[in-house]
């Protein structure tokens, strides 16, 4: 029984790694935003993951989602902001480092898990599924939003600025707006799609346990 359990979650975890190499490697998973960083979909099956999967594949697929992340901001045709995601890519004397890691893995691997522990949480004390997991997959995504672009502000806010051509001071703005451009609707759209996920597995105890 442990091992038919165990390769259907490698198998279910399996799918999902091939979907999110699919959504990394391919124009698939970008979608039209203002401004360099742009709206993808790379965190949907992360949050499958994390409902079909619980915990444990929350967090391997965030895990996941960063390290494609990191290979194609690092390998693929550069872009002026790639070094927030990389420290092997230069912008004349502005160049990734550590923190560009920090960036590029915490609040990717951070979506599977407040993903999971929301969802579970709402689930004591609401009824209805769509609540429940609308509410606690959007929430858990746009937290996860705004960290990544806190951390940028905080570790790159200066070079940020200088890649985007804009003055510093203008810099809380810009942040704003993709926020609302870009992390309101990628949120909106996860906490769909945890919904509809949800409503297929209701009945699988990985999604609260």
């Amino acid at each position: 029984m442990y091992d038919k359990k165990r390769a259907l979650f490698l198998t279910k975890l399996a799918i999902l790694i091939a979907i999110e190499i699919i959504i990394a490697v391919t124009p698939l998973g970008s979608l039209p935003a203002i401004g360099l960083i742009v709206m993808t979909l790379a965190h949907i099956p992360v949050i499958i993951g994390a409902i079909v999967l619980g915990i444990k594949g929350g967090l391997i697929m965030g895990f996941v989602y960063g390290l494609l992340s990191f290979l194609v901001w690092t390998f693929m045709p550069p872009s002026p902001i790639a070094f927030l995601f990389t420290p092997f890519y230069s912008l004349g004397e502005i160049s990734g480092n550590f923190f560009s890691l920090v960036i590029c893995f915490v609040p990717r691997i951070l979506i599977g898990l407040l993903t999971y522990f929301f969802i579970a949480i709402i689930f004591k004390n609401v009824k209805s599924l769509f609540f429940k997991t609308f509410i606690g997959a959007t929430i858990a995504n746009f937290i996860c939003s705004v960290i990544l672009l806190t951390l940028v502000y905080v570790f790159f806010g200066q070079e940020y600025a200088m890649a985007l051509n804009a003055p510093y001071e203008a810099l809380i703005g810009i942040i704003t707006t993709t926020i609302v451009t870009s992390g309101i609707p990628e949120s909106i759209l996860g906490g769909l799609v945890a919904y509809g996920v949800a409503k297929v597995y209701k009945g699988d105890t990985n999604l609260v346990d």
